[in-house]
């Protein structure tokens, strides 16, 4: 595989060009309208124009992006997270037109996109689910009386869902029919298909995730967990590896259990397995993901595995270089997403040119991005900027680091999420580990965010008093009740 066409954009299509360029393997870029002078484009070997600005029109277009890899001669299209990453339709009308997928198996992908799918695969080999039915439903009789056999509280869930759409939390029977009739329609709008099914609603859980890898020569194995707790709206929003809470008997039995998920659907390349961790720290089997993941990179910290590297090795049919037992863990490495979102009114999108923009650098800081100073934000495609990931001996230096990053971190002309990522890694809850999936709810606001900002203000004002008195006049700074400077402009 001597190039291979990477059919995203952004920080992903940034980050996968320059592990390819690291294997010298050139490189495809594709772009809409509104990236035509995005760095992905203009890092790339090539670049082909696939359409206007909107997704449907261009990184959603199968056929262009199939187009564009044959026209340029490329022998792989990886396609990041995101877009066409889990379609199973791509994936085989890629392989139909003997270009390689860089990732899974067209049965795989379909297999684990549905949920229902995915949980009749895994029933034979022993791996905890979490008590519910396995089988869609649309009858609101029929919900209810499989609530009141489960009992309340119930998650509803689409069964084609991701993302948080199309599931509702249903606290006792008499919202069921109102919440089974949203989670439907937001189903169907979201995914084309209105499917749902019902179980038991975990009460503060922690959700964490299981990174494998399997090659084509059968080899599996997992590189240990990432914690993906802190969420807003059922999204990511800072993640870290390893887990605080977890023990090295449950992290070998997640490990386990999720190499058999990956035997259950014959995987390949990467992928990740995900869990829900209750209070009592049992776990339970929730979804695998059949691609790259946006917190990739903290396992790569702490591991010293190139994910997107073993991904192409395992796409050339290469054996993986490792065992499970050359595998450990090192340090720790923590994640915060960046998204230009306004966190002081209710993480609403925001749209505009960055005016601004100076990376943080240093020693176990890494920004994965794709954006430059005077560019402006799209509205077309999802808002995240960058991910923020520093690395240390332990969590507490990781968070510290993180800390300092991010307030060197610059950026204006958009409001942004670094400081919700700066409040997360400075409360209590999280320094300490005693959170769970209901961090934001229980202990943000944005009128918390703006004490903050006042305390912080203050803080630095004092500090610029204080310094102002300390070198007033090594600075030679006029005293106005000693100078000689006029005051009032003199007749």
């Amino acid at each position: 595989m001597e190039k291979i066409l990477i059919a995203n954009r952004g920080e992903i299509a940034l980050r996968i060009m320059r592990t390819a360029q690291k294997m010298g393997i050139k490189t495809v870029a594709v772009y809409s309208d509104a990236d035509r002078e995005a760095p992905h484009v203009r890092f790339a070997d090539e670049a082909v124009h696939i359409g206007n600005s909107p997704s449907t029109e261009s990184y959603l277009n199968m056929d262009k992006i199939v187009e564009a890899a044959l026209k340029t001669k490329a022998q792989g299209i990886h396609p990041g997270y995101g877009f066409l990453s889990e379609n199973a339709v791509f994936a085989q009308l890629v392989a139909d037109n003997g270009i390689t997928f860089v990732g899974p198996k067209p049965h795989a992908i379909r297999v684990m996109g549905d949920k229902l799918a995915a949980k009749e695969a895994v029933k034979g080999y022993n791996i905890p689910m979490v008590p519910g039915i396995e089988e869609s439903i649309t009858e609101i009789s029929v919900a209810q009386k499989i609530s009141k056999q489960i009992g309340f509280p119930i998650l509803i869930k689409a069964s084609a869902g991701g993302g948080g759409k199309g599931m509702r939390v249903v606290q006792q029977l008499s919202e069921l029919p109102d919440q089974m009739e949203r989670a439907i329609s937001e189903a169907e709008a979201a995914f084309g298909n209105g499917a749902v099914f019902i179980e038991k609603y975990i009460e503060s859980p922690r959700h964490i995730e299981i990174q494998v890898l399997a090659d084509t020569h059968g080899n599996i194995f997992h590189l240990f967990e990432r914690e993906c707790s802190i969420q807003r709206r059922h999204q990511k929003v800072v993640e870290e590896a390893p887990s605080a809470v977890l023990t090295p008997k449950i992290r070998d039995a997640m490990g386990k259990a999720a190499i058999k998920v990956a035997k259950a659907c014959d995987y390949v390349g990467a992928g990740t397995v995900e869990f829900l961790l209750d209070s009592d720290k049992n776990f339970y089997f929730l979804e695998m993901n059949t691609r790259l993941q946006v917190e990739h990179p903290v396992t790569e910290l702490i591991t010293g595995i190139d994910l997107v590297e073993q991904q192409i090795k395992i796409a050339r049919n290469e054996k993986l270089a490792f065992s499970q037992q050359d595998l450990s863990i090192k340090g720790h490495a923590l994640e915060v997403r960046v998204y230009a979102e306004d966190p002081l009114d209710n993480f609403l999108p925001s749209m505009g040119n960055l005016e601004t923009y100076k990376r943080p650098k240093g020693k176990g800081i890494r920004l994965d991005d794709g954006f430059e100073e005077g560019m402006t934000i799209p509205m077309y495609y999802d808002p995240m900027l960058a991910k923020l990931i520093t690395y240390g001996q332990d969590r507490d230096e990781a968070i510290q680091l993180m800390i300092q990053a991010i307030s060197e971190y610059k950026i204006k002309g958009i409001s942004t999420t670094l400081p919700f990522g700066k409040f997360v890694c400075e409360h209590k809850a999280f320094t300490s580990g005693e959170f769970d999936t209901h961090f934001v709810k229980k202990y943000y606001t944005p009128e918390l965010l703006h004490q903050q900002y006042a305390q912080e203000r203050e803080i630095a004002a004092m500090v610029g008093l204080k310094l102002f008195l300390e070198h007033k006049d090594i600075l030679k700074v006029p005293d106005r009740e000693n100078s000689n400077w006029p005051l009032k402009r003199t007749k």
